[in-house]
């Protein structure tokens, strides 16, 4: 039986006459994605709602949390007032695992340093009902996925890459530790209404061309922001074609575009995929409402009149992409490698070819890569690069170590690191390069911005399939491309890799094994959570102070943001995710990976007061210790990336009011409203050329502070002149609300005294 099946035969139960009640309201047929989230609404709806321009109040089915965000969003549940969560939730330890040299020794050594953080997480869970699923149980996506996800759902989850679900049929949100509050507390979650856009598959995948190819050109099409307030939906006769967790690996990875987030409609890949792992309850109840999973017939009839934006990609065409260096939206067909690298000037030879990750870590995606190495060791082959192995879930770990697969890897010369994030987020302790030395990396993992997997600014970081990662590793080169080259055997004879194969789902099943999972307690009541005042990882938080009802005047420019600003950039992970449960050691990471616009240096600023130049976090003390507000300044999608809202919550911490760029990225532009931090953008991009280093600006109009109405810059040069600019703002009633009492977590604690 599925976990929370009554939860999800209620929202079965409803689902098509809350469909036939949007359709009325709507007079017109609805997309897929439409009917989840009008099944999902609050209240009825009244009227049609205008994606990029109505808010709505959603009810979601479930959250899920990883520890490194879990940490904060428990701590703000803590001042909740609630009993136990409102939905079910769960916690799942695998972004504080650092890989080094392979599994067994990486997980006991993570799970002695981050014991304190660890009790916590359970002893929290325990306390409010959460399920909590161990160290080395597996990445949330794929843990997820296995157990959770579901055709018609809606879940919101603290990670970027939540979406990942929508490989089940499921809309599932990446949101900040504020939002999760809210679901958890029995609250109405808030989201701007998405706009859609259809992508049409059309012909079938062949030879080596995976599903991770299919959001690898995706990427190039649309770029990082090409999604931003959207939601992805894919159709068209490809669809059926693709397996479920090929599903996921696109859904994931519409991250990487700025998706609201991505899914697909029913199938039978999906019914499949349901009964494998032990939910035919469901994969029954889902195909009961088979006709309601998917979109009407008049939307695929003629799809541009219902999506904002149609795009098609012809699957029998399709090249196998290497998307790289330093943003995952340069699309390389693997055709135009050997150009690019000689014109790039890219290093060729491959230090480490890495696969797995939360993107592409499945039966299928592991049963391929095995096929390679397989047939290039019978061939007189092995890699040439270092590479490693990391398994999504302890459930598909043991299932490739019963079938086989893992001992192929492990003789091709493959290091099998732990069920966890590890290099894909910055937790890898490299040792054969330092940092410095310029040298490629080509991984299956989904982004690759500058120092996201090792720290060393001049490692070349491409992503590619499972697939093409391993035969990359066999020749050793960014220039190999299998499908036309061949490669050097022990023998020195030319050797050509024939594509790869592999079953979507085990034969056998999957693997029975112990899960590392805790259920939620029944009474929680007598738990106590404990977190020492001396703990340098753990920090009970203090309430922002509420707005004084003034206008910001005279505040310095802490940063003015060069470039992409990611959240990488604004709250680096790494070795800086063990403070992640203690807001004031990990504000000291505080735009420390930011570019100053006035000397291209990353990390320093000026202290306008002193002229000493600083880290960001050193000056932001400063300021903040003389009761001085402060604002930056940044540039094109700020806060792209994770979901992570000490990006936000550091900057308030440090005494930061406003932040004014060009446009921001979704996720973080409502964590800094959840934060009480004004996020506003320039009404004339060009404006942004208009912030000196020395200046003092002024925010002023906040007293009229409302919805669709512009407010003032005023920006004092040193030299006494003058300037003016407008800027835009998104917030609604009830999110200036946010910023006059602080913040959102205030309003809900008063709200529940």
């Amino acid at each position: 039986m599925a976990a929370n099946i009554e939860m999800i035969k209620k929202v079965y139960s409803n689902f098509k006459d809350n469909i036939d009640n949007a359709r009325k309201v709507l007079n017109r047929p609805l997309t897929y994605a439409e009917k989840v989230l009008y099944a999902h609404l609050w209240n009825k709806p009244t009227k049609e709602l205008k994606g990029g321009k109505d808010y709505a109040d959603l009810s979601p089915d479930r959250v899920a949390m990883q520890d490194a965000t879990a940490q904060m969003a428990l701590l703000q549940f803590m001042s909740a007032g609630k009993k136990t969560t409102a939905v079910p939730s769960t916690v799942h330890c695998d972004h504080l695992i650092q890989a080094q040299v392979g599994a067994k020794d990486d997980l006991l050594r993570a799970t002695e340093e981050n014991k304190e953080v660890f009790d916590f997480l359970e002893s929290i869970s325990l306390k409010y009902g959460i399920g909590f699923w161990k160290p080395g149980a597996g990445i949330i996506h794929q843990v997820v996925l296995e157990n959770y996800a579901f055709p018609g759902g809606m879940m919101i989850g603290t990670d970027s890459h939540t979406p990942n679900a929508g490989g089940l049929g499921m809309i599932a949100i990446g949101v900040g530790g504020a939002d999760a509050v809210d679901v958890m507390a029995g609250m109405p979650w808030e989201l701007k209404w998405p706009k859609l856009i259809g992508v049409k598959l059309t012909g079938k995948m062949n030879g080596w061309t995976s599903s991770k190819d299919i959001i690898l050109k995706l990427a190039g099409m649309l770029t990082v922001k090409g999604g931003t307030g959207a939601i992805i939906e894919y159709f068209g006769e490809g669809v059926t074609s693709i397996s479920c967790t090929g599903k996921a690996t696109i859904c994931n990875m519409g991250a990487e575009v700025g998706a609201t987030t991505s899914l697909f409609p029913f199938d039978e890949k999906m019914a499949g995929y349901l009964r494998i792992t032990n939910r035919a309850d469901v994969a029954a109840l889902a195909e009961g409402l088979a006709d309601q999973l998917v979109a009407d017939a008049e939307v695929y009839a003629n799809p541009s009149k219902y999506y904002n934006e149609v795009l098609e990609i012809n699957l029998s065409e399709l090249e196998p992409h290497l998307n790289g260096p330093f943003t995952p939206d340069k699309a390389w067909p693997i055709s135009k490698m050997k150009q690019a690298v000689k014109e790039q000037g890219y290093p060729e030879t491959v230090s480490v070819a890495l696969i797995g990750s939360c993107t592409n870590s499945s039966y299928e995606d592991i049963d391929r890569a095995a096929s390679i190495a397989r047939q290039a060791m019978s061939k007189g082959l092995k890699a040439k690069s270092q590479y490693t192995i990391t398994p999504g879930s302890e459930q598909v770990r043991g299932t490739i170590e019963r079938d086989g697969q893992l001992e192929i890897l492990s003789k091709f010369g493959g290091v099998v690191l732990a069920n966890a994030c590890g290099p894909c987020i910055g937790m890898w302790k490299r040792m054969d390069v330092k940092t410095g030395v310029k040298n490629t990396i080509v991984t299956s993992f989904n982004r690759n911005f500058a120092k996201r997997n090792d720290g060393n600014p001049d490692t070349f970081a491409f992503v590619a399939s499972p697939e093409i990662t391993t035969a990359i590793a066999i020749a050793g080169k960014l220039t190999f491309n299998p499908i036309t080259d061949t490669v050097l055997n022990d023998k020195g004879e030319a050797v050509k890799l024939d594509p790869p194969s592999g079953e979507e789902l085990p034969p056998k099943g999957f693997a029975s094994i112990g899960s590392g999972y805790i259920p939620p307690s029944k009474d929680g009541s007598k738990v106590e959570v404990k977190v020492n005042p001396k703990s340098e990882r753990l920090q009970l938080l203090e309430p922002f102070a509420p707005w004084d009802g003034k206008d910001f005047i005279d505040f310095p420019v802490l940063l003015k943001a060069k470039g992409k600003c990611t959240t990488d950039h604004i709250s680096m992970a790494g070795p800086w995710l063990r403070f992640r449960g203690h807001l004031d050691n990990i504000s000291n990471n505080m735009f420390i990976g930011a570019v100053n616009a006035y000397n291209d240096e990353v990390g320093k600023v000026k202290n306008v007061y002193t002229g000493e130049y600083k880290s960001v976090p050193e000056v932001a003390r400063e300021y903040k210790a003389k009761g001085i507000g402060w604002i930056v300044v940044g540039d094109e999608n700020y806060g792209e990336g994770s979901s992570r809202e000490h990006a936000a919550m550091e900057p308030r911490f440090l005494g930061g009011r406003a932040i004014i760029v060009k446009s921001f990225a979704r996720i973080h532009e409502t964590n800094l409203k959840k934060q009480g931090v004004l996020p506003l953008t320039f009404a004339n991009p060009d404006d942004y050329n208009k912030i000196r280093e020395d200046d003092k600006v002024s925010i002023v109009g906040l007293k009229e502070l409302a919805p669709n109405k512009q407010v003032k810059l005023v920006i004092n040069h040193k030299d006494g002149s003058k300037e003016e600019a407008l800027l835009n703002h998104t917030m609604n009633e009830a999110q200036i609300g946010w910023f006059k009492a602080g913040s959102a977590l205030n309003l809900i604690a008063k709200s529940n005294k």
